[in-house]
């Protein structure tokens, strides 16, 4: 699986090493993601996401069922 959160749809970007000398290399930013199960209390089941940290702040705000309706109609699950 990609390195793509489930909730926020985040992922790496590009950017550049510079040197002390300013020469730039490519380089990659890749986001925090975890592993983490969640409870689903109106299904009765856990389920296992690859989340961001920022998306995991964002289940804690909002709750898991409207954090999942979210990334449903956003596409990310």
């Amino acid at each position: 699986m990609a390195r793509v959160c489930q909730i926020t749809g985040k992922k790496a970007i590009v950017g550049n090493h510079v040197s002390h000398s300013n020469i730039k290399t490519k380089r990659k930013f890749n986001i925090n993601l975890q592993t983490k199960k969640f409870y689903l209390p109106e299904e009765d089941r856990w389920i296992t996401l690859k989340v961001s940290t920022s998306g995991i702040k964002v289940i804690n705000v909002k709750g898991i069922t409207a954090s999942l309706k979210d990334a449903k109609l956003k596409g990310y699950l």
